[in-house]
């Protein structure tokens, strides 16, 4: 209880973010900072000063202070579980600086490793996986994307409900990159659109219009209508000679 006054506030107990969560991030490292290398308070106060800069956009310092944190917990011997954590924290990091095959090469290993230590029907496997997916996309890498997502929305599905919020974004990375991808078929193509379309109704209905996710969505949407239109249509001379 003592630790998330760090974090939470405890009058509306909503999570902090932006300045103040940076500010208290600062605040929470110079309390802890006097302690040794191993306590655990202080390991937790780089981890909360790194996470608040990220909140804060100041992405150069929060890189800093997270490749601190990951090579403390190496010099360690920290559990396995913890240094995927934070090497998933690094690697937003590196996204948020577009560094992205930074970010992939990371994402990559942390999925690997949550595949290792909890087992492919994990949500933390799963939510590794879709990060993973996410910069496989970025990188335009979609045929390793469509593969990834073909291998883990079918264990989702499994182990999460149909509304839940993962396997919904499971589903608009595996869209993207059907309806993305220069080699997809018009089968494809259409098969991305009418998965959006259902998307965006069930988003709409869990998340309220308003959520970035559900205004992403729709934009997906309509990025993939104006694909398969262009592809749909034919060339305009190919008309003339007919």
């Amino acid at each position: 209880a003592r630790w998330r006054r760090w974090g939470w506030c405890s009058l509306c107990e909503q999570e902090y973010h932006g300045v103040v969560a940076c500010a208290l991030g600062w605040a929470c490292w110079k309390t802890y900072l006097g302690r040794p290398e191993g306590d655990w308070n202080r390991g937790a106060a780089i981890n909360q000063l790194g996470n608040g800069l990220s909140e804060a956009k100041c992405h150069e310092d929060a890189l800093s202070v997270k490749q601190v944190e990951l090579s403390l917990l190496q010099r360690l011997g920290s559990p396995m579980e913890h240094m995927l954590i934070t090497k998933g924290n690094l690697a937003l990091t590196y996204k948020q600086l577009g560094r992205h095959e930074d970010a992939l090469i990371l994402n990559r290993d942390v999925y690997l490793g949550c595949l290792k230590l909890l087992g492919k029907q994990h949500k933390e496997t799963l939510r590794e996986g879709n990060n993973y997916a996410v910069a496989l996309l970025i990188a335009d890498r979609f045929a390793e994307t469509k593969s990834l997502m073909r291998k883990i929305i079918p264990v989702a599905r499994r182990v999460l409900d149909e509304d839940n919020h993962l396997l919904l974004m499971m589903r608009w990375v595996y869209a993207r990159a059907l309806y993305r991808d220069p080699a997809t078929s018009l089968n494809d193509l259409r098969e991305a659109m009418s998965k959006l379309e259902e998307m965006a109704r069930t988003a709409r209905r869990v998340l309220g219009g308003a959520h970035p996710d559900v205004v992403g969505i729709e934009e997906s949407l309509r990025d993939a209508r104006k694909v398969l239109r262009a592809r749909e249509t034919p060339p305009q001379n190919a008309v003339d000679a007919s």
